[in-house]
């Protein structure tokens, strides 16, 4: 473990840091729709370049457009990040194409809903192979060059699910607390690095894999009920933690989950 220089702090150390990524170069997963989109939306308008990593190569094309229309260079890999080869192919991309490493963002995940004693071993593979070990290795491959360089952030996509229950969810919910833990473990080997691992966990979110939810108006009501703010999130409401737990205003937080869910949590689900 590396020890680090003691030295009292100075003027400068008291100077606002910035919020600006200009000339970084984030990893983002399930980076083309949703809150993956939104992120990658954010990290670019605070000046990130990006390698954005999803199955579908359509969705990738039109999420790279949007970001490039922000004056930043996207490159698209079109990939299942459940696969082995898939963390070189990532951490290649970034290095190979655009230079450098900085940001990893483990934003894709899946869900199966159903209740938990109809859950198969198939069922249960699926969910945990995308959910924490893609995110696992991902991490450890980008670690490795975020380590070398003594500088870097890994955030990962967590969910409200892992704080409260919420039925037909189950393995959902276990894949996302064990991202929680990763995310602990990982920020206590990787701190005397300079790398920092945090995670944002939203609540209930508009976006294209929850919209037959919110299109409908009864659904709609049931889910706002117990969010104190009194309406769903969207893909925009995780920007400012996002740029936070990526920037150099985050660089002394690591280890942590951030809870993005309108009041939910704290609501301990009393109806609004």
């Amino acid at each position: 473990m590396k020890r680090m220089t003691r030295s009292k702090p100075s003027d400068s150390s008291f100077e606002m840091p910035s919020f600006r990524l200009d000339g970084q170069v984030a990893i983002v997963t399930g980076g083309s729709r949703g809150l993956g989109l939104g992120i990658a939306r954010a990290l670019a308008v605070q000046g990130a370049d990006l390698v954005l990593a999803a199955r579908g190569a359509d969705e990738l094309d039109r999420a790279a457009a949007t970001l490039r229309a922000l004056g930043r260079r996207v490159v698209t890999v079109v990939v299942d990040i459940g696969t082995r080869e898939a963390p070189d192919r990532l951490v290649s991309a970034a290095l190979d194409e655009l230079g450098r490493l900085d940001i990893l963002v483990n934003g894709a995940g899946i869900n199966v809903r159903k209740p938990a004693a109809s859950f198969t071993r198939e069922d249960f593979a699926g969910v945990l192979r995308i959910n924490l070990e893609a995110a696992f290795f991902l991490s450890q491959a980008a670690g490795q060059v975020l380590r070398h360089q003594e500088r870097g952030r890994i955030i990962s996509i967590g969910s409200i699910a892992q704080e409260v229950a919420v039925p037909n969810v189950g393995v959902y919910a276990m894949s996302k607390g064990a991202l929680r833990q990763m995310t602990k473990s990982l920020s206590l080997e990787w701190a005397r690095d300079n790398v920092t691992v945090n995670a944002i966990a939203p609540g209930r979110f508009w976006t294209t894999m929850t919209d037959a939810v919110f299109s409908d108006d009864r659904l709609y009501d049931a889910a706002v009920r117990v969010i104190p703010m009194g309406r769903p999130g969207v893909p925009a409401d995780l920007a400012g933690a996002a740029v936070l737990l990526a920037s150099d205003a985050g660089a002394y937080i690591t280890g942590q989950t951030i809870v993005v869910d309108g009041g939910w949590l704290a609501s301990s689900g009393v109806e609004a």
